[in-house]
């Protein structure tokens, strides 16, 4: 259920631009988000600062959209989510005692992670930073040479498997390896 409220305003942007258009899909993004919030507020008690950001980002880009009635802006709100959360990861490598992508992994897979020496959270953490800042760029390039519906294809299923691909490797790299029994020696 949390995976699916965490893609529902994606999903229902995704579905609103192929049904109406960029503009009531930015005004349903903006509603979705809105419910969102509201909905990880009342089920938990509090709401995650990365959901705050990507509100309030919607919220503004998403109204600059439809005031000034240019896409521009809610394909721009990606962009700057990502090199936000780019620049958490490098303020990260000199605010606190670990890097952002070792609080990361560590808040999601805890004790299922193999322990790991300080260099390869960092070296982690850079190619985060590096990831991020690509993933950026890479949306404006989508966002200026291809037509909205690809954009937005590229948006909702692109991004979420570049995320995939770039991810799960990471896991499998931090997860234990199992060592042979003592009768197999």
């Amino acid at each position: 259920m949390q995976t699916l409220v965490d893609f529902l305003p994606l999903i229902a942007f995704w579905v609103s631009l192929k049904l109406a258009g960029i503009y009531v899909a930015t005004g349903v993004f903006i509603v979705a988000c809105a419910g969102q919030i509201a909905w990880h507020r009342w089920k938990t008690g509090k709401v995650k600062t990365l959901h705050w950001v990507m509100g309030v980002l919607v919220l503004v880009f998403g109204l600059a959209t439809l005031l000034l009635r240019d896409p521009r802006y809610i394909q721009w709100k990606t962009t700057i989510l990502l090199w936000v959360v780019a620049l958490a990861f490098l303020a990260s490598h000199f605010i606190g005692a670990k890097p952002l992508a070792q609080r990361f992994f560590e808040s999601g897979l805890g004790e299922h992670l193999a322990p790991q020496p300080a260099s390869t959270w960092h070296k982690l953490n850079v190619a985060w930073i590096a990831f991020l800042a690509t993933l950026g760029a890479l949306n404006l390039y989508v966002a200026y040479n291809f037509s909205q519906s690809t954009w937005a294809d590229y948006k909702v299923f692109g991004q979420i498997a570049l995320m995939f691909v770039f991810v799960f490797p990471q896991l499998l790299w931090l997860m234990p390896k199992e060592q042979p029994a003592e009768s197999e020696k």
